[in-house]
């Protein structure tokens, strides 16, 4: 790809999502495709005017709080952005006046929020032009600038402050919040049900001279009443800084922002835009001959960048990002089976955040695991602070009855455990840093293995070991026998402790340090413990294929109903009825909710035959509802596998547009579980390099496999091997594929 071309790829209208026409069924969508983000605070893309009826929210990362019996979720803070606009004594809101001209843009290269409306009012036309930001360089800082102009002389009248009356799914979440305005800056102290959190926000606005302002305190409300006559052609702007903090941060950040006399929104807005510009030097796939493909991977792996922890050193990525309350806020295996690669391979810092989270809550998994009445360390299903389990035994409600249904995902979802080691060893694997086993690291993997060798159970005729009463990736089919995928990810957890313990066993103690192997031969019988999961590794049972190559997804599985998904759902008598569980449409038949054995042959390809691959991916491919945002991405990733990337190119761009283009799962029963997607974010970074790029890795070294669609010509990215850039350059030449890998 030459420079001419380079230049077009970075072209603005690649790098943006926009809509031109206000659409009120829209808006709860569009909270999360506009979303802005920096990772300790998630800004949903709503329009000023809003509140909660709309969604309107501000998501802070790991700060959760319980309301009762309901639902442990995070909380959103006091809403700084709010801003209501009269001109001339007219209310000018999209809610209530149909806008002659409206235009809501997400520019992802420099993460920036716009947006553009005119209304007509009796003397003329009043325009609003507005943009925001969330800090990436300062997580608790956000900026807004709101500018209005009109083509008469007009009375402006803005009100504009803090909003604590936010939304809450299973609130509300605040037992007190008291607002307040000091030296011209408004302030909102909120504090939690529980008094564990105190959530400050302070605002600061710069506005022209000649403006009168009147601070209303109203209940869970403050504002500005800003006053202005507005002359035709003049434009009103107004900055705003807003600094968030809690009681709970690693450290007080003192909001020197506030010092300054003078508008500091073009410095730092400059500040974001190179921030940006440095992240998509190293982390942008360049596609030349699929614009669509390019503009959609992007925008994913702003999202995933977005929403990364950055400013702590153990915070983890929920399911939904910081798109808001959906799924509890709770870290999900989504982190470490979808959305680790692409930090592994372009931000380290980032990918030991993630680990170290799962290090850190390991007392958490570990309790949870004695609950049970099991050894070692069972993950929770749906983590929030301290491993926390959020998920409830009545996860999903019944819309017949509208009473909460029994769900097994916290108690039968034992594969979690084994999403944790592999993250583990994919980091070290990768990354070469070994000071995670010091840290925690060798410790849970030895108890996450000693959790799976509690599970196993062995029938007195045979000499397998079995795991029992499960749910695997398929949430359809609940207390099943022997899913294939968890059995093979148990096998791999004892395959890596027993390694991990062969070589503590074989240094005497000179690996990974003295401290640590003095602490885990304390702890552990070393020598039995290796012996024991060796013999679990080798003994454990795995479906094999049958005559026609096919792996039962679980015991009996082949001898549910064979139907169709279009069939099944034929059967619905409500659109939001739950699927699964015990009296679900899909639990007595072979449709299934999302990928299963095919994430098992994926991650284990080179364990079997083409032909075996192939056979599956048809086989269950046509039998899976796509019911989860983790199911495409894996179907895509296979069919690459088995040499068919334009079968792969549909899925592929399914988990690219899952926030773009919007339109999947909202409710689960009477449950809203939308938000963004990372999970698929992260797999459509995987389908590319992985898939069609044919990325793998081998003792630090890169593999190049290639299988692009038909319509593409070249690829370009980069990737961190070693601690060293790779630029690579992969293109197709008259069939053939020529390959480029660089320092850089």
């Amino acid at each position: 790809m030459d420079n001419k071309d380079d230049n077009k790829c970075w072209d603005d209208n690649n790098w943006t999502i926009s809509e031109t026409a206000y659409d009120p069924q829209r808006n709860t969508d569009n909270g999360n495709r506009y979303l802005i983000a920096n990772g300790y605070m998630g800004v949903r893309g709503t329009l000023e005017e809003f509140t909660k009826e709309q969604l309107a929210a501000v998501n802070l990362a790991g700060m959760y709080d319980q309301v009762g019996d309901s639902w442990r979720e995070p909380l959103n803070a006091p809403n700084p952005l709010y801003v209501e606009l009269i001109a001339d004594g007219v209310k000018l809101t999209v809610l209530e006046q149909s806008p002659a001209e409206h235009e809501l843009k997400l520019h992802y290269r420099e993460g920036v929020w716009y947006r553009k409306t005119g209304w007509y009012v009796a003397k003329g036309k009043v325009r609003l032009e507005s943009e925001r930001f969330a800090d990436m360089d300062n997580p608790h800082y956000m900026y807004q600038r709101y500018a209005v102009t009109a083509d008469h002389d007009c009375g402006l009248c803005i009100i504009t402050g803090i909003d604590g009356d936010v939304w809450d799914i299973n609130g509300p979440h605040y037992r007190q919040i008291k607002m307040e305005a000091e030296d011209g800056d408004l302030y909102a102290v909120a504090s939690s049900q529980d008094d564990r959190i105190t959530v400050r926000v302070r605002e600061k606005i710069w506005r022209p001279a000649g403006s009168q302002e009147e601070i209303i305190n109203e209940d869970k409300k403050i504002m500005r009443k800003l006053s202005y006559k507005l002359r035709a052609g003049e434009w009103f702007v107004l900055t705003k800084a807003v600094h968030i903090a809690t009681d709970q941060d690693e450290q007080s950040e003192v909001p020197k922002v506030f010092e300054r006399i003078q508008d500091p929104y073009p410095r730092n807005k400059a500040a974001q835009q190179a921030h940006w510009q440095a992240f998509w030097e190293k982390a942008a796939v360049i596609i030349e001959g699929d614009a669509a493909a390019m503009q959609a991977l992007n925008f994913s792996l702003y999202q995933l960048h977005s929403a990364a922890p950055r400013h702590s050193r153990n915070l983890s990525i929920p399911a939904r990002g910081l798109s808001g309350q959906t799924y509890k806020g709770a870290v999900f295996w989504d982190t470490e089976m979808f959305m680790l690669p692409f930090f592994l391979y372009t931000d380290p810092k980032v990918a030991k955040s993630l680990i170290r989270y799962r290090l850190d809550t390991l007392p958490g998994a570990l309790a949870k695991a004695f609950e049970y009445g099991y050894d070692g360390a069972f993950y929770a299903w749906e983590s929030q602070e301290e491993g926390y389990e959020a998920c409830s035994d009545y996860n999903v409600i019944d819309v017949f009855t509208g009473r909460p249904m029994r769900t097994y995902f916290r108690d039968k979802q034992v594969h979690i455990s084994a999403a944790v080691v592999y993250g583990i060893m994919r980091y070290v694997e990768f990354s070469g840093d070994e000071s995670i086993w010091r840290e925690g690291g060798l410790e849970t993997v030895i108890e996450c293995a000693r959790f799976y060798y509690s599970l196993l159970v062995q029938k007195v005729a045979g000499g397998c070991y079995e795991i029992r009463d499960v749910i695997g990736p398929d949430e359809y089919h609940e207390r099943v026998n022997n899913n294939g995928y968890t059995n093979r990810m148990a096998q791999y957890t004892f395959a890596a402790a027993a390694g991990l313990l062969e070589r503590l066993d074989k240094d005497a103690g000179a690996w990974p340090d003295r401290e640590t192997a003095d602490r885990i031969h304390v702890r552990y019988p070393v020598t039995e413990l290796k012996e024991r999961f060796a013999a679990a590794a080798r003994r454990i049972y795995l479906p094999q294929p049958d005559e026609n190559g096919i792996i039962e997804q679980f015991d009996g599985y082949l001898r549910l109903e064979d139907v169709n998904v279009d069939t099944l759902r034929s059967r619905l008598l409500n659109e939001k009825e739950y699927w699964g569980g015990a009296y679900g449409v899909a639990s007595e038949t072979q449709v299934i909710k999302q990928a299963d054995v095919a994430i098992w042959l994926t991650l284990f390809a080179d364990e079997h035959s083409e032909d075996v691959l192939e056979s599956n991916w048809y086989y269950y491919e046509a039998r899976t509802e796509h019911g989860s945002s983790l199911s495409a991405c894996i179907y895509a990733w296979l069919a690459c596998r088995c040499k068919m990337p334009n079968r792969a190119y549909p899925y592929f761009m399914k988990s690219a547009l899952a926030d773009w283009k919007g339109g999947g799962k909202e409710w689960a029963g009477l449950v809203y579980i939308g938000g963004s997607h990372l999970a698929a974010a992260g797999g459509a970074y995987i389908d590319a390099i992985h898939g069609f790029a044919g990325i793998s890795f081998n003792d630090g070294k890169i593999r190049f496999n290639p299988c692009f669609p038909a319509h593409w010509h070249s690829m370009k990215f980069s990737l961190l091997v070693g601690g060293n850039w790779r630029k690579i350059e992969i293109k197709k030449v008259n069939g053939e594929y020529q390959i480029r890998n660089t320092k850089g």
